[in-house]
C-alpha cells in the first residue's frame, strides 16, 4: 500500500483550513481542525488494529473488538465513520463522539479534544461540517498509510500556517522554529533524562528536544516529557501533538503555571534534567501578591514586579532544575536591563553563578512582535572554566531581512550555537565576562555594554589619496582634451 507523502498530507490539512474560511475567524481554525485530524487519525488506527486483530483470530469479532487489542478505545456510535453517515445536527454528532472517546479513554485522552462549540449553527453548519468531515474522509490516517513522525510533522506545518494566517495571535501558541532549534542545541538532552516546559504552548519545544535525539542517533523513547499550559486549547493541542508524533512517555497538564505549578516530589517542585520554555512576555496578572511567601521556595532572588512576571518564569524554571540541570529561556530584551525589582534579581542570580549565557536575537523574528528578544541560559552546576563567568553573544546580525519580518536561517542558528560552544571571545561578536566586571555595571545585563562594536579605520593616508586626486584630475584633463577635439571637428 503506497503511503501517504508530507506534501499531500500539507495540502490536506490547509484545505481543510480554506473550506472554515468565512464563518470561522483564522485565529480559530485551529479549534476545530485539530480535534478533527486527530479524531480521524484514531479511527483509522483503531480499524487497522481491528484487522489485524481479526486475522490473528481467524475472524473472532469478539477478540478483535477487545479493548486490550486498541491503543484506543472507540465506544459503540463514537467513530469517524457514524459521523460521516449523520447528516442533520452534524455538530451535535461530532460532540457526543468526542466526548464519547474522552470518557472510554480517560487516563490518556481526557479532555483532549478541548471545548470547541460544535454544535453552533451559525458558525458551523451541517452542509459546512459534511463538507469537512468529507474532506477529512479523503485518506486513511493508519499506520500503514502513514508514519507517525511524518504525520506529526505535517502538524507542525498547520502549527505554522496558522501562524502565518493569524500573525499577530501567534506568539501564543508558536514559536519560530528556528528559534527552538537553538534552545535545544544549547540544552543538549541524552538518554534517559527529563525535560520539562512550563509554559508548554503547542508541545513545540518538547518535540525540539526528541528531533535531537534523532539527530544524534540516540533512543528518544527514553526521554520523559513534561510540560504545563495554561490555554486550554493549546494544552489539548500538545497532548494530540504528542500522540501524532508517536511520543507516549509525556505527561501535559492544563493549568496556571506560575500560581498553581502541576509537578510535584515528596519534598517539593519536581525537578528535570532540562528546563525549556518561551513563556508569555512581560505578563502582567501573573500572581505577584503571593510571590512574597511563595509556598513552593520559588523566591530565591525577590518579587518581579506586579506588572511583568518575566522573572518570575526564570525563578520558576531555576527551581526545577535538579542538582545537574541546565535551562534555556527566551525573554525580551527587556528583561536584561530593566532597573529596580528586576535588577535586584538579576545580582542575586549572577551572585549565585548560575547564569551561563546571555544571547541576543536579531528583531523581528516572533510573528507579530517586532521586539528583539534574548536567550539566557543557566546550570546548577556550572563547569570549572564557566564559573564566575557568563558569556555574551550579539545576534543581532544573524537574520535574514524579510519584507515583513526576519528570519534566523540554519547557518545562523549554527553560527550563533558555536560562538556559544566554544565560549571564548570573538571581536564585534562575543565577550566573556567575569562577574566582577558585570558588578561595576550594577549587574545590567545589556549586551552592547559588553560586546563593543569595533570600527575598523579604513581612511587611506594622505598621500594615498593626494595620488588618487591626481590620477582622477588627469584623467579629467585627457577627457577634456577628448572633447576639445571632437568640438574642434564639427567646427570645421
Amino acid at each position: 500500500m503506497e503511503k501517504i507523502t508530507l506534501s499531500q498530507l500539507e495540502q490536506y490539512l490547509s484545505k481543510a483550513a480554506w473550506i472554515l474560511k468565512g464563518p470561522v475567524d483564522a485565529s480559530d481554525f485551529k479549534v476545530y481542525i485539530f480535534p478533527l485530524l486527530f479524531f480521524k487519525r484514531i479511527s483509522d488506527v483503531y480499524d487497522e488494529e481491528y484487522r489485524l486483530a481479526l486475522e490473528e483470530s481467524d475472524g473472532d469479532k469478539e477478540y478483535a473488538a477487545l479493548p486490550e487489542m486498541h491503543r484506543f478505545e472507540i465506544p459503540q456510535g463514537c467513530h469517524w465513520q457514524d459521523i460521516r453517515e449523520t447528516t442533520t445536527n452534524v455538530g451535535a454528532a461530532i460532540e457526543s463522539a468526542l466526548r464519547g472517546i474522552e470518557q472510554a479513554n480517560q487516563e490518556y485522552l481526557y479532555g483532549i479534544f478541548g471545548d470547541a462549540q460544535w454544535s453552533n449553527k451559525n458558525k458551523l453548519s451541517d452542509a459546512l461540517l459534511i463538507d469537512l468531515v468529507e474532506h477529512f474522509s479523503q485518506y486513511i490516517l493508519g499506520n500503514q498509510n502513514v508514519d507517525p513522525d511524518m504525520l506529526g510533522n505535517a502538524y507542525e506545518y498547520l502549527i505554522k500556517h496558522f501562524a502565518d494566517l493569524t500573525n499577530k495571535k501567534a506568539g501564543e501558541f508558536y514559536t519560530p522554529r528556528s528559534v527552538v532549534h537553538l534552545l535545544g542545541m544549547i540544552l543538549d538532552p541524552h538518554e534517559g533524562e527529563t525535560i520539562y516546559d512550563p509554559a508548554c504552548g503547542t508541545g513545540g519545544m518538547l518535540l525540539e528536544c526528541v528531533e535531537h535525539l534523532k539527530e544524534i542517533n540516540e533512543d528518544y523513547r527514553t526521554l520523559k516529557l513534561y510540560g504545563q499550559e495554561k490555554n486550554l486549547t493549546s494544552s489539548s493541542i500538545a497532548r494530540m501533538n504528542m500522540f501524532l508524533h508517536g511520543i507516549e512517555d509525556f505527561e501535559i497538564l492544563r493549568g496556571d503555571t506560575l500560581r498553581h505549578p502541576g509537578f510535584f516530589e515528596a519534598d517539593g517542585l519536581k525537578t528535570f534534567d532540562c528546563v525549556i520554555a518561551n513563556p508569555p512576555f512581560s505578563l502582567k496578572d501573573w500572581g505577584a501578591d503571593t510571590w512574597a511567601s511563595d509556598p513552593y521556595g520559588r523566591n530565591i532572588a525577590g518579587v518581579p514586579p506586579k506588572g511583568n512576571g518575566d522573572m518570575a518564569w526564570v525563578q520558576h524554571m531555576i527551581q526545577s532544575m535538579n542538582s545537574t540541570g541546565r535551562m534555556a529561556v527566551v525573554l525580551p530584551h527587556g528583561a536584561l536591563f530593566r532597573p529596580a525589582a528586576e535588577a535586584k534579581i538579576r545580582k542575586a542570580l549572577i551572585e549565585q553563578d548560575l547564569l551561563e549565557a546571555v544571547i541576543g536575537i536579531g528583531p523581528n523574528i516572533f510573528y507579530g512582535s517586532p521586539v528583539s528578544t534574548t536567550v539566557m541560559v543557566f546550570r546548577q552546576n556550572k563547569p570549572a572554566h564557566k564559573k564566575g563567568k557568563v558569556l555574551f553573544i550579539d545576534g543581532s546580525e544573524q537574520i535574514r531581512v524579510g519584507r515583513a519580518q526576519c528570519f534566523l536561517d540554519p547557518e545562523h542558528v549554527q553560527q550563533l550555537f558555536d560562538w556559544y560552544d566554544n565560549y571564548q571571545d570573538v571581536e564585534n561578536y562575543v565577550k566573556l565576562t567575569s562577574i566582577e566586571d558585570l558588578k561595576e555595571n550594577n549587574f545590567n545585563l545589556n549586551i552592547p555594554i559588553y560586546v563593543e562594536k569595533i570600527i575598523e579605520d579604513n581612511l587611506p593616508s594622505v598621500d594615498e589619496a593626494m595620488a588618487d586626486l591626481k590620477q582622477a584630475w588627469q584623467a579629467s584633463l585627457n577627457a577634456e582634451n577628448k572633447f576639445k577635439k571632437v568640438l574642434e571637428k564639427f567646427v570645421q
